[in-house]
């Protein structure tokens, strides 16, 4: 009895490409990370998309989101990588990576510092996993250590603490210095504001604190992610909210400035965490101490 004809599988290129820009919801940002151009990674998004014969992403005005299909996609092809790798350091030899695991937030703070390190140790490789939860199972999940957003970790973790979150609102310069005031809190009524996700949370927190209710709160923009949130702030088109530490390096490039110098603890961190036993490796605990260190610098 003859097989039957296997399906054509979608290319390997297409999908790694399309993992990249599910995990940052932004063409500009997959290119930057894949090292190739916006327009390549839109043609292979295409391309795939018209492989399957539906949409991956929803490309609206403002940004990307993913669609039914493309939510279903995202898990299977991240475990579908996982393998590869772990093929490759099984079958070739090749010195382990370490495993990290990290919230999309905080890429914007951790990713510079990260490919830093590889220049500087690149015989310590890390495999980065980015994700849009905040939690860690090291009982199910291959990693050697992850970056948790939130409350202090359960004592049964091991963990090193980064930086308190520290809200406050950012901006173009072009619009900080527009014909539109923003002098004061109160002058963000004239204003677009942008929030780094789907509640309102970060924006009534930071306004509660400056003592200014807005009755625009609710007509702002939401976005999927803190980075596509600061992308669109520093374009000039609205004034988003953001942790302090996180967007240190757009504030020292001039790419987003402070138009306010209130910045707003919410009793939130971010930690370093990895199982308590057996504990850190040597190289591991290298890197935890380099990454304390250059939060601490920040």
């Amino acid at each position: 009895m003859p097989r039957p004809a296997m399906k054509r599988l979608p290319p390997l290129p297409a999908l790694h490409t399309f993992l990249i820009t599910a995990q940052c919801c932004n063409f500009t940002r997959a290119a930057e990370q894949l090292h190739i151009t916006q327009g390549a990674v839109s043609r292979q998004i295409a391309g795939l998309e018209s492989h399957l014969g539906y949409p991956l992403f929803l490309r609206q005005a403002r940004g990307l989101s993913l669609t039914a299909e493309g939510l279903e996609w995202l898990p299977r092809v991240q475990q579908v990588f996982e393998m590869i790798n772990g093929a490759v350091d099984e079958i070739g030899g090749q010195k382990r990576n370490l495993r990290l695991k990290a919230p999309t937030c905080v890429m914007r703070w951790l990713l510079p510092r990260l490919l830093q390190w590889q220049k500087e140790r690149p015989d310590v490789p890390v495999q980065l996993t980015t994700t849009i939860a905040h939690g860690v199972d090291f009982g199910r999940e291959p990693f050697d250590a992850a970056v948790m957003y939130g409350a202090p970790p359960a004592p049964t973790l091991g963990s090193r603490h980064l930086f308190n979150e520290q809200l406050t609102p950012v901006c173009s310069r072009p619009l900080l210095e527009g014909p539109v005031p923003l002098t004061s809190p109160r002058d963000l009524q004239q204003h677009l504001l942008l929030h780094p996700s789907h509640d309102q949370r970060d924006w009534q927190t930071w306004l509660k604190a400056a003592g200014t209710p807005l009755d625009t709160l609710g007509k702002g923009q939401h976005f999927e992610t803190l980075d596509l949130a600061m992308s669109v702030a520093s374009q000039g088109t609205g004034v988003a909210i953001g942790d302090w530490a996180l967007i240190g390096d757009d504030l020292s490039a001039g790419r987003l400035v402070m138009p306010f110098e209130l910045k707003v603890p919410t009793g939130q961190a971010y930690y370093l965490v990895y199982p308590e036993r057996p504990g850190p490796s040597p190289a591991l605990q290298e890197l935890l101490d380099w990454l304390v260190e250059q939060a601490r610098q920040r």
